[in-house]
């Protein structure tokens, strides 16, 4: 994706984030919901998770669901990204500590992936992910309640100067 395509994905979501009609707290928390959800090898099912953890917690669905839309920006990173989680995983649960082996290319047919022996990979990427989007998660919603009670804020004066 080129650099100014990228810039208006980033620009477009940002600006539906802020037309959404809810309370700063809902909107940086279904954004931080949304966030840590897109971090997950969850695929298929981050976006369904993020709006019924949104609606359990009260925050917004359709910020949760624009942030895990956004992640998704980061597919070309996602092979690096999913091996720093498996790492972070299995160092993990492995005891003593140690890092997962190599992979190599005899290990990245499709072949190998559908045999029940490769969920032992799903466990040690969920707990790496899970480990990876909490910190990031609240960041962000604490970085997004300052800038949503801001621009409202702001709205709010430029609305009450007009009348």
């Amino acid at each position: 994706m080129p650099v100014s395509k990228a810039r208006a994905f980033i620009a477009r979501h940002w600006q539906h984030l802020m037309q959404i009609r809810d309370t700063p707290h809902a909107i940086a928390g279904g954004l931080a919901l949304g966030l840590m959800l897109g971090f997950t090898p969850l695929l298929g099912f981050k976006t369904l998770l993020a709006v019924l953890l949104a609606w359990f917690f009260r925050c917004s669905k359709l910020s949760a669901a624009v942030a895990v839309t956004f992640h998704d920006v980061l597919i070309p990173f996602w092979p690096v990204l999913l091996r720093w989680q498996y790492n972070l995983g299995y160092w993990l649960l492995s005891h003593p500590h140690h890092l997962p082996p190599r992979f190599g290319m005899k290990q990245l047919h499709l072949e190998n992936w559908v045999h029940w022996k490769t969920l032992h990979v799903l466990w040690p990427t969920l707990l790496g992910s899970i480990i990876m989007a909490v910190p990031m998660g609240i960041v962000c919603y604490f970085v997004t309640l300052k800038v949503v009670t801001r621009y409202q804020e702001a709205k709010a004066k430029q609305a009450l100067a007009q009348c």
